[in-house]
């Protein structure tokens, strides 16, 4: 099972995500061990030193709020780093998704939609939202399946950065509704048994960063998956 590293990105710097709650994310590195700065390349440079990851996802938790965003940056970090694929959420309406960088990958969320799903030509990738467990969805995507992509992520905000572990129930739950999409799990992961516990529940992938910034999930344990 693949884990991707998550950079949280708010007022020019990479946060510490915690429950979803956005407006108390403090900087990262005051829960790192892998960094002592939250500039977005010292927080890149800490997970490359770790591992030599070739996959991340992106939250641009400003523009996913409507606040800016982050778009200079990361222009920048994909043009630095060729051979790494980014996944990109930026609160994107799927009409709004264009053709980019090639290592370039669109992360389209439930609780940023305001239209209901239709078919597109463009690749992307859809994070099913959750907060307080209950779906984050004000547009229909997750009664419409038959308009989601290969590819899926479970994102039950209200457990990221909380230790608490992954949602199992509902992750198992969609995998063995829907057993040809790839899932991606995210929200919760806490330590190399929760990752044996993801794969064997049938996902393909982890979003994960407070494990690897504080430790809990080290060279061994990725080395392991």
């Amino acid at each position: 099972m693949q884990i991707i590293p998550v950079i949280d990105l708010k007022d020019g710097i990479v946060v510490h995500a915690v429950r979803g709650n956005r407006t108390a994310y403090q900087p990262i590195h005051h829960a790192s061990c892998l960094t002592s700065d939250s500039d977005i390349d010292a927080v890149l440079a800490g997970f490359l030193t770790l591992y030599p990851f070739k996959r991340f996802y992106i939250a641009d938790l400003d523009a996913i709020t409507g606040k800016g965003n982050h778009q200079a940056l990361i222009d920048v970090m994909l043009l630095a780093h060729p051979d790494i694929e980014f996944w990109l959420d930026s609160g994107s309406q799927l009409s709004e998704i264009r053709d980019g960088a090639r290592n370039m990958k669109w992360v389209i969320g439930t609780e940023s939609q305001q239209a209901a799903p239709c078919p597109t030509r463009h690749d992307f990738i859809l994070s099913l939202d959750y907060k307080n467990d209950l779906p984050a969805d004000h547009a229909g995507w997750l009664k419409h399946s038959q308009y989601w992509p290969e590819r899926l992520i479970v994102m039950t905000l209200n457990r990221v950065g909380s230790n608490s572990g992954p949602d199992f129930a509902k992750l198992q739950a969609l995998q063995q509704k829907y057993p040809q999409k790839q899932w991606i799990a995210a929200g919760g992961i806490r330590h190399q048994q929760d990752l044996t516990d993801l794969k064997n529940a049938g996902m393909q992938a982890a979003l994960v960063a407070t494990a690897l910034h504080n430790g809990s999930i080290n060279l061994p344990a990725i080395q392991n998956h």
